[in-house]
């Protein structure tokens, strides 16, 4: 059972890239170890199968393992993904004061998460704000502004639920007259 476990250590540290190789690098590598395990899988007798799960299962996974490295600042691990979110979540709290989810983070999400971790890289001048794409700009703000509606909608239902679903019949009641 020990050198079985010694192949996923060294596929675990193969996956850490400490050494900082190129993708491709790491990808060869880490295809080696598999092909070694799956020589040892077939000739181990205890444990056996659970490696032949985990090769199951990470040759699914395998395709999408190596985006991390082509990416320099992009996380390696849930665990690291998942700091990089309670740092925006964090920093939310801190500048608005609330202790819970804040509502804006739903409706400006893609925007607050990507511009929080792109300054926690680089510090932008005010050239770099500037919008390049006028038209994915635009783009971006109409589907903020179908978020906030949406958001505003919700509000409004929860405040006075009799009162909003009576105009909502009305409005109904009058599409239906014009047909």
């Amino acid at each position: 059972m020990r050198p079985l476990f010694a192949l996923l250590l060294e596929v675990a540290h193969g996956l850490s890239n400490q050494e900082q190789r190129e993708a491709e690098e790491v990808q060869k590598r880490f295809e080696e170890h598999l092909m070694r395990m799956r020589e040892r899988a077939e000739q181990a007798e205890a444990g056996g199968s659970a490696l032949v799960h985990f090769l199951k299962v990470t040759e699914s996974y395998a395709p999408h393992l190596f985006y991390c490295y082509q990416v320099a600042a992009m996380p390696r691990t849930n665990n690291d993904l998942e700091q990089a979110f309670g740092y925006v979540r964090r920093s939310e709290r801190r500048a608005t004061g609330r202790k819970g989810t804040i509502p804006g983070l739903v409706v400006r999400g893609p925007v607050c998460v990507t511009a929080a971790l792109a300054t926690r890289l680089h510090l932008f001048t005010d050239k770099e704000l500037v919008p390049h794409d006028l038209l994915a700009w635009h783009h971006l703000r109409k589907q903020i502004a179908s978020r906030q509606q949406a958001r505003r909608q919700q509000f409004r239902f929860r405040k006075d639920p009799t009162a909003y679903l009576a105009a909502l019949e009305g409005r109904l009641s009058k599409m239906s007259l014009r047909s």
